[in-house]
């Protein structure tokens, strides 16, 4: 059986609010593929709306305590091209990987050693990109399986293919069939006291039947409880149904008859929406993954639908199953893939899907600009919060801004959004959209100052050397031509970073020496100084100055805390903690690691946290009458944050003596065996139990 531990083991799974019904003999089936191990890629296909999505995520439910490193779902249905599927992969498994090879290659080299389920939701819009990393995943990874969700088959050798059709319909009598019992729980969730009887069984079964039992079909059709009459339901549905079949059948109609149902009853489901909630269903096509109601409002007013109407109109669609509500996010909603479709024909038809592409572009263009002009605030954590929640949305705008002839826009974009990327550890997204964007000229100015800004610094966390060079003297460069003290001293920090990366520590040093420190801006350009003044901290601490170390730490994270800012914040308190070990204060190097830690965890900054648990493990074995076990599972832990950056200690060879020193001390105070034992504990725990471990005071 498995332990709890382990049914509560790393995922990301949704949960399900609305329950769910049926599906015996699919689950049974692959409880076998998966629980047992029989099937390494199993693909579930059938047509939109027939329920693969939740069967996947049900069956991965089910089988997530085979899997000690976790169950990730990928949602692959707003890509737009194969070449993101790794990207995409790599975000749901928390990856900020910092190397410079493919992603693929990143990816398959952190899962060789893993026992890992994905589910790979939706493959068919980048099906060749998915074929692709499937094999290159089964092929270097043993332990990883993949579910996959597709209209198509993968292709692939030994792919065990499901086949999901719709739910069984019953005969009116006896116990509730599955299409049935889904049904009478949808109209329980719209009609307060719906119950399946006697007088009403056999009109509940015609429903099913004439909806094929497609899952999404009867969904929407129970929705309309909320203002129809059961007859008055099993009356126009019938008669929709068999005129569109009439209608089909005289004109030729192609297509599997299920898949005439679904686009059917999505349709008789338009027709019965007002006017603007037709409109507005049309217009939410555009968005990319989930959306808030003041992006709907932004993005989808306009002409008959008013900027104070689109709340109202928007959970008007949401009452009718249309949009769905974020399971863990009241305030963010979605459309099914299946509903999103026919909501983008529909704006096709009315001729406004590159205007409503535009205002959805423009908008998350504001969106970029604000963040960047209000980043080095007390506002910055909930920004990095909402750039992880529109991420999918923001890669949506960028491609296109990418595609479009003003290259402009494209360069403010890429210049915000990828900046923005960067601190929130998505170094692969950035580095793709400003390489596209700066392959050409652009005119000076703080948008191309920026973007080049952006990109030296991802070079600098890939460890690229030689490019970390290039884009910094690009970025000096073009500073020079600007009139404006602030970006001066901030295109100052990719210069020294890259020095420090290549260990010229007194070339470093002699450099800070010259900088004029501008007044600190709150916006991208105050972060970029911070970070630059940190240079001269992170310097004397690899040079062993430990106390010059600790007094421009504490200086730039006084700064840092008047503005409100964590990201550069929680770097310094670091950089005091290990100035601290170094000094003997093993106490205050515990509490201030933590307090970086704590500050880290809050940005998602995977580098950060690997850095300062490194600093908390040396620091507990340094403390008089420590625990050395609890150490040593630190040291396990810090092993697991470095994993998913693909460079451990920044390959710094000053971080690395010092992790090997503490290894080597570590075993000698405790022996091999408790050592390793103590160190593969800390190893089995994931990425957040670790965390929570190590900001644990007392455990």
């Amino acid at each position: 059986m498995p332990t709890e531990k382990a049914v509560h083991g790393p995922g990301n799974l949704p949960p399900d609010p609305r329950g769910f019904v049926g599906r015996r003999r699919e689950l049974a089936l692959l409880a076998e593929e998966l629980e047992n191990g029989r099937g390494r890629l199993v693909t579930l296909v059938g047509v939109g709306g027939v329920g693969k999505t939740r069967l996947a995520r049900q069956a991965a439910e089910r089988a997530r305590w085979m899997y000690p490193d976790g169950v990730r779902l990928v949602e692959l249905s707003w890509l737009r091209s194969g070449g993101q599927v790794p990207l995409a992969v790599m975000e749901a498994l928390g990856l900020a990987d910092q190397t410079t090879g493919s992603a693929a290659e990143a990816l398959c080299a952190w899962a060789r050693d893993k026992r890992l389920l994905l589910v790979l939701d939706s493959c068919e819009p980048v099906l060749g990109g998915c074929v692709t990393l499937v094999a290159d995943l089964l092929a270097a990874a043993p332990g990883v399986r993949i579910l996959a969700t597709s209209r198509e088959v993968l292709g692939l050798p030994g792919e065990r293919v499901v086949d999901v059709g719709p739910l069984p319909v019953g005969d009116g009598k006896g116990e509730l069939a599955e299409a049935e019992a889904l049904f009478a729980q949808r109209a329980m969730s719209v009609r307060t006291g719906f119950v399946v009887e006697g007088g009403n069984r056999q009109r509940v079964t015609d429903i099913c039947r004439a909806l094929d039992g497609i899952p999404l079909a009867i969904e929407l059709a129970a929705a309309r409880l909320e203002s129809y009459s059961l007859d008055k339901l099993h009356q126009v549905l019938g008669d929709r149904l068999c005129s569109r079949f009439d209608l089909l059948t005289s004109e030729g109609g192609t297509g599997a008859p299920r898949h005439w149902t679904l686009r059917t009853t999505i349709g008789w489901s338009n027709e019965l929406c007002a006017p603007l909630e037709r409109l507005l269903w049309a217009r939410l096509s555009v968005f990319a993954g989930t959306f808030t109601t003041g992006a709907a409002t932004w993005v989808c007013s306009g002409g008959p639908l008013p900027a104070d109407q689109v709340e109202d109109v928007l959970l008007r669609l949401v009452r009718q199953s249309v949009v769905l509500r974020h399971p863990t996010d009241a305030e963010r909603f979605r459309l099914l893939d299946t509903v999103r479709e026919y909501g983008a024909d529909w704006l096709r038809g009315l001729g406004e899907e590159e205007a409503v592409r535009l205002r959805h572009r423009e908008h998350y263009r504001r969106f970029a600009r604000e963040a960047c002009s209000d980043w080095n605030t007390g506002r910055q954590v909930a920004w990095c919060e909402r750039i992880f929640a529109e991420q999918a949305n923001l890669r949506a705008a960028m491609d296109g801004a990418l595609a479009e002839p003003d290259g402009r826009v494209a360069l403010e974009m890429a210049g915000t959004i990828g900046f923005l990327w960067r601190h929130c550890g998505l170094m692969r997204d950035a580095q793709r959209c400003l390489d596209l964007v700066l392959a050409t000229e652009h005119e000076l100015g703080e948008p191309l100052l920026r973007a080049v800004w952006a990109r030296a610094t991802v070079a600098v966390n890939q460890g690229d050397a030689a490019a970390a060079r290039s884009w910094a003297d690009r970025c000096a460069a073009v500073v020079r031509q600007l009139d404006d003290p602030a970006a001066t001293e901030a295109a100052t920090y990719p210069g020294h970073a890259q020095l420090i990366m290549m260990g010229q520590l007194e070339e470093t040093l002699c450099r800070l020496e010259t900088v004029v420190p501008a007044p600190l801006m709150s916006d991208w350009r105050g972060s970029a100084q911070l970070q630059a003044r940190l240079t001269a901290a992170i310097t004397h601490m690899l040079r062993g100055e430990f106390e010059d170390a600790r007094r421009v730490a504490i200086e730039v994270q006084e700064q840092s805390a008047r503005c409100g800012e964590r990201w550069t914040g929680a770097f310094a308190i670091g950089v005091v903690a290990r100035a601290d070990l170094a000094q003997g204060r093993a106490e205050a190097a515990l509490d201030n690691a933590r307090a970086a830690v704590s500050g880290h965890r809050l940005m998602h900054n995977t580098a950060g946290i690997a850095f300062c648990i490194d600093i908390l493990a040396a620091a507990e074995a340094g403390v008089e009458d420590g625990d050395v076990l609890r150490a040593t599972r630190l040291h396990g832990v810090t092993r697991r944050a470095w994993e998913p950056l693909g460079r451990e200690q920044f390959s710094l060879a000053t971080l690395i003596a010092a992790r090997q020193e503490r290894e080597r001390a570590l075993r000698a105070r405790l022996g091999d065996e408790a050592f390793e034992q103590a160190y593969a504990e800390g190893l089995a725990m994931s990425y957040d139990e670790g965390l929570d471990y190590a900001l644990a005071a007392d455990t």
